[in-house]
């Protein structure tokens, strides 16, 4: 089984600390390639050189939307910092209603501009929603987001939600959340997601799956979601691992697999 998680921040101080570690460990659990996603600029150098040192780690630029205090990105930067080969997808950048409260129409300034940078680069979007599903969807449409297509990431949304964002050309990605007893709902919405629009992630440090909930999460934990989704679609995992980075390789286009350094053999299968 050779997986993709397909967001994670290894970055972030639960992780790093660990270092090559957290890479390792993914690889012998069949996890083979997994993109490393931005949340700001100031600690975007950090991610840009995990994918620079390691040839199975992606990166990606952008400002998550509830960054406050850092640099608010123009156009200008995020199109010039993601014009490298090393960057293969503008994000994650959307809307985020549960943490941020007042006049948030800086949040949809922030995400229209990321959009125009991934349609000026032709790069695929990392798309974050929450509490905020109506609003994403309208500016995804009205911005032309489905020109250049891209992921909902980390999706709890509805199937009619998920249905929007499968007509305009997104992919739809599943967490550790669906493991979750408390998440019924979703995995109804993501047993209904075709086969060749679907990915998998971590969103580690955060979201660790069952058996692991309540721990930092790591890379290679993707494997119990990739479980828990090909047991609920009712068909191999090795289908379902087969697929998901067929798809990821797909979606992002300007990653390359990597065909050095070779991985150990999963521990199990």
């Amino acid at each position: 089984m050779r997986l993709v998680d397909s967001h994670c921040h290894i970055n972030f101080a639960e992780l790093s600390d660990r270092g090559d570690a957290v890479l390792q460990d993914a690889h012998r659990a069949g996890v083979g390639h997994l993109l490393c996603v931005s949340v700001a600029l100031e600690t975007f150098p950090a991610v840009r050189d995990l994918a620079q040192r390691h040839s199975r780690v992606f990166a990606s630029v952008g400002v998550h939307p509830n960054e406050i205090e850092g640099i608010d990105p123009s156009v200008e930067q995020l199109v010039a910092l993601a014009d490298d080969p090393l960057i293969v997808a503008i994000g994650e950048t959307g809307l985020d209603y549960f943490r941020s409260r007042g006049d948030l129409r800086w949040q949809h300034a922030r995400f229209r501009r990321h959009i125009e940078a991934a349609r000026q680069v032709e790069k695929p979007l990392i798309i974050h929603t929450r509490d905020a599903g109506d609003d994403t969807v309208a500016i995804m449409r009205d911005t032309g987001a489905a020109e250049i297509g891209g992921v909902m990431h980390c999706f709890t949304g509805d199937w009619a939600m998920a249905k929007q964002c499968l007509d305009l050309g997104f992919y739809i990605s599943f967490s550790g959340i669906i493991t979750f007893k408390s998440a019924a709902a979703l995995r109804e919405v993501a047993g209904k997601v075709p086969l060749d629009r679907l990915l998998v992630e971590t969103d580690s440090p955060y979201l660790a799956p069952v058996p692991h909930r309540g721990r930092v999460n790591e890379p290679a934990y993707v494997r119990h979601v990739a479980d828990c989704l090909s047991s609920l679609r009712g068909i191999d995992e090795e289908l379902l691992a087969d697929a998901t980075t067929d798809n990821f390789f797909t979606l992002f286009a300007a990653a390359k697999r990597a065909v050095s350094d070779p991985i150990p053999d999963p521990i199990c299968q």
